[in-house]
């Protein structure tokens, strides 16, 4: 593998981190969400990443697919809505509350949200860290050839 391929693969991490993020941010900013266009509270959305390794056929064609530099990444193959039930609570002043004055809420814990957030933030450091160390090591190439 060679070093821009170290840098291709980051990248795919570092895109596939920020839009876990960007769930995340979703999943806190609809935390008291009742109403949907769907209809019903918000649910919570999970990123299911998956590796995006070359399509090989034989172990005769690993060594062409890497010098040409397909080495893969990551990518997101879903963002899936998380199936568990909302929860309810009384109160029947609200818009949204049922016959008997309660209302469905979406099952988002602030501690889990914010768990994954700073999960995501430090993957994507640990990502930038990574880009950052392989150009220091392609300058560090080219002054020697100097």
């Amino acid at each position: 593998m060679n070093l821009f391929g170290v840098m291709e693969v980051s990248g795919t991490a570092l895109a596939a981190e920020r839009l876990r993020a960007e769930v995340v941010a979703s999943n806190m900013a609809n935390a008291e969400t009742t109403r949907t266009p769907e209809g019903g509270p918000y649910q919570r959305q999970h990123v299911v990443f998956q590796s995006q390794a070359p399509q090989l056929k034989s172990f005769a064609d690993s060594f062409p697919s890497q010098a040409n530099g397909d080495i893969g990444g990551v990518e997101i193959s879903a963002v899936v809505a998380d199936k568990a039930a909302g929860l309810s609570r009384y109160d029947p002043q609200h818009p949204d509350a049922d016959e008997n004055g309660y209302v469905s809420y979406p099952d988002i814990n602030p501690l889990t949200e914010m768990v994954d957030l700073l999960s995501a933030s430090r993957a994507y450091g640990l990502n930038s860290s990574a880009v950052q160390a392989t150009k220091g090591m392609i300058s560090a190439s080219l002054d020697i050839l100097k």
